[in-house]
């Protein structure tokens, strides 16, 4: 998918969350969450995974919330990139996933999710997320249509 991106001229941006020492103690989610507590700034645990193919031109977005558009600069870097539609990649489907979709299409874009490129801890949140997803926000799609649709754009 990052590949055939690049190949259509499309911006790839990659998401990380992590956190300062004030932020572990001030963000109401973490408590909720307290295993996001592990995600301290620096630290190894908010690295991308080294099997990740990322360019030296990608972007890469830390992210404070659970969409990747939310105070992240994401809508307006896409906009002045002439962004029209997004393709949502990753995990975990009833969060990131689902957060970034919904703010995606608040901000204006086409959403579009290869189903085969997201996931999640367990299939029932993982399908009605997809379900819930693709009856409001966007589509639901197939790694294969993703992939003949950034051949369509290039």
């Amino acid at each position: 998918m990052v590949e055939a991106a690049r190949a259509a001229g499309a911006p790839v941006v990659w998401t990380t969350s992590a956190f300062s020492p004030a932020e572990l103690d001030t963000l109401p989610w973490l408590v909720k969450v307290p295993g996001m507590r592990g995600l301290a700034e620096g630290s190894p645990s908010v690295a991308l995974d080294t099997r990740l193919p990322v360019g030296e031109r990608d972007h890469v977005l830390t992210k404070k919330g659970v969409s990747a558009f939310f105070e992240t600069g994401l809508a307006a870097f896409l906009t002045a990139a002439g962004v029209d539609t997004v393709l949502v990649c990753g995990a975990t489907t009833s969060g990131c996933v689902r957060a970034t979709a919904v703010d995606a299409a608040q901000s204006g874009f086409g959403v579009l999710v290869p189903r085969e490129c997201v996931g999640d801890r367990a299939d029932g949140p993982h399908e009605a997320n997809l379900f819930d997803i693709g009856a409001k926000y966007g589509d639901v799609i197939t790694l294969g249509d993703a992939l003949g649709y950034l051949k369509e754009i290039a």
